[in-house]
């Protein structure tokens, strides 16, 4: 839903555009990769209006030529488009962070209360494992039609699905509160799995197209930081809420309906918000390569074409492997984390519990941090390959310090790596815009996430029977051996 224009805003670009065109045109000398441009250059736009200017024009023709970087922008008529920032990019981004948390939350609330539900439906370990697992299985498959209906529909409908399966999987939930209704619950489970497919690709987008060229790499990262806090109070606060009641079920039975309720109604208030947030694209581009997308006919975009040239994009071929083996070992890490930790600390199951919460905290600001760099220093590659490295190594000291019989060196190593391997994640995103700009920003991410998800379920499988044959250690060394590979990847 886009804002219409007045009159007199659509004379003044006009006349905007009239003057920019009578300027010579200069050949392109933009430093930075396609889809980004310099910062700095502007005025502040006045305090108290509707949008924020991102990159104000000259008011009158003149006979000095566009910056070099502007003019690599242009359409290709030379009329430069007006660029402003929308107050509402911050809701957005704030309503976006909020929906994809609860996702998170409800994808590890049974994983870290494996033993309650495994009594309360009376079932296997593998079985509630499963719970977990729909979400990588339904992403899969799904990420290609996902992905489609994103570049076809927009970014608002795409938005009401997550947040709407979101709220409808929580409610089915409710509905599972008796021992007999474990089906109930997988299915549940998997309407939140399919609506994670609608999540998980929006980061990169929502900055791209909300935000202006400053501040993109920052705001991906908080998107997605919203997932991963999600994670973070998804191993803090369900064995609060859930004690173990094991000799009460009806006890049980009423603790687990508070978590599943609580989730419900915040998830049914974010999908209401999302309504009332959530348009298609600002009134005006955040940036020059916005507005240049805005000149492309919409016939001109074949969804079929742009995977096709994705593949064909050697480097981004690069990245979606080396991103997939980063990311598919952090699954795989938290996924066996409490199965390493027992292994060598008996009875140590809440410590483990609180180390997976170190590591996603650690992973949450190691984000952040990332992001900002990337805003202040555009060096996509140079970052992406010295945090690859560090996380290489941040694994081989967590390997081999993990069965010294110090919990408290686990906590720091374990920190480290959740730093520096989580950071990782909003990296790859904004490499992959920059690379493969101006295809579109949903179908990179989408085919990075379904990379991830690949190699977290392979990863995860080979590591769990390493680990179970032989020693934590073997199944640890496993995944070095393929983040090693990945540094020669990127």
């Amino acid at each position: 839903m886009v804002e219409d224009g007045g009159e007199e805003e659509a004379e003044g670009e006009s006349g905007e555009m009239r003057a920019a065109s009578a300027a010579p045109p200069l050949p392109r000398c933009n430093g930075f990769l396609p889809g980004k441009e310099a910062a700095g250059g502007g005025r502040a736009a006045p305090a108290g209006g509707e949008e924020q200017a991102a990159a104000p024009e000259p008011p009158v023709a003149s006979a000095v030529p566009a910056a070099p970087e502007a003019e690599a922008m242009l359409p290709t008529g030379g009329g430069r488009v007006e660029t402003r920032l929308s107050r509402r990019r911050l809701a957005v981004l704030a309503v976006f962070s909020c929906y994809s948390l609860v996702n998170a939350f409800q994808w590890i609330q049974y994983s870290i209360l494996s033993n309650v539900f495994a009594v309360f439906y009376g079932v296997s370990f593998t079985q509630i494992d499963w719970l977990s697992m729909v979400y990588m299985v339904a992403y899969v498959p799904l990420i290609l039609p996902a992905t489609w209906l994103l570049d076809a529909r927009g970014l608002r409908l795409t938005a009401l699905l997550g947040s709407g399966l979101n709220a409808l999987g929580a409610w089915l939930k409710c509905g599972s509160l008796a021992p007999q209704r474990y089906p109930l619950t997988v299915a549940a489970q998997a309407v939140c799995a399919v609506a994670q497919v609608f999540i998980l690709g929006l980061p990169s987008r929502i900055a791209s197209v909300w935000f202006g060229p400053t501040e993109v790499s920052t705001a991906c990262a908080v998107a997605v930081l919203g997932n991963q806090l999600g994670t973070a109070i998804g191993f803090l606060l369900p064995p609060v809420l859930v004690p173990n009641t094991p000799n009460d079920i009806d006890l049980m039975a009423h603790n687990i309906s508070i978590m599943f309720y609580g989730t419900a109604i915040v998830s049914t208030l974010l999908f209401f918000l999302t309504g009332v947030v959530f348009e298609e694209k600002p009134k005006y581009p955040p940036s020059h390569s916005q507005a240049v997308l805005l000149t492309k006919p919409p016939e001109d975009y074949s969804y079929k074409q742009s995977i096709t040239n994705l593949f064909k994009n050697t480097p981004f071929v690069l990245l979606l492997i080396s991103y997939g083996i980063m990311t598919g070992t952090f699954y795989s890490v938290s996924t066996l984390l409490n199965q390493m930790i027992v292994t060598h600390y008996e009875g140590e199951e809440v410590n483990a519990g609180r180390i997976g919460l170190t590591l996603v905290v650690a992973g949450m600001v190691g984000s952040i941090i990332c992001g900002l760099w990337l805003d202040y220093t555009k060096t996509y590659k140079q970052t992406t390959l010295i945090v690859y490295i560090l996380s290489f190594i941040g694994l081989l000291v967590f390997t081999f310090t993990l069965d010294l019989g110090y919990l408290v060196v686990v906590f720091v190593t374990g920190g480290v790596l959740g730093f520096f391997m989580t950071g990782y994640l909003p990296l790859g995103f904004e490499f992959a815009v920059e690379i493969t700009y101006p295809e579109s920003e949903g179908t990179s991410s989408g085919l990075l996430n379904a990379s991830a998800q690949i190699f977290g379920i392979l990863f995860t499988l080979v590591q769990g029977k390493l680990t179970t044959d032989y020693s934590p250690r073997a199944g640890n060394l496993f995944l070095c051996a393929w983040i090693f590979v990945g540094i020669i990847l990127t």
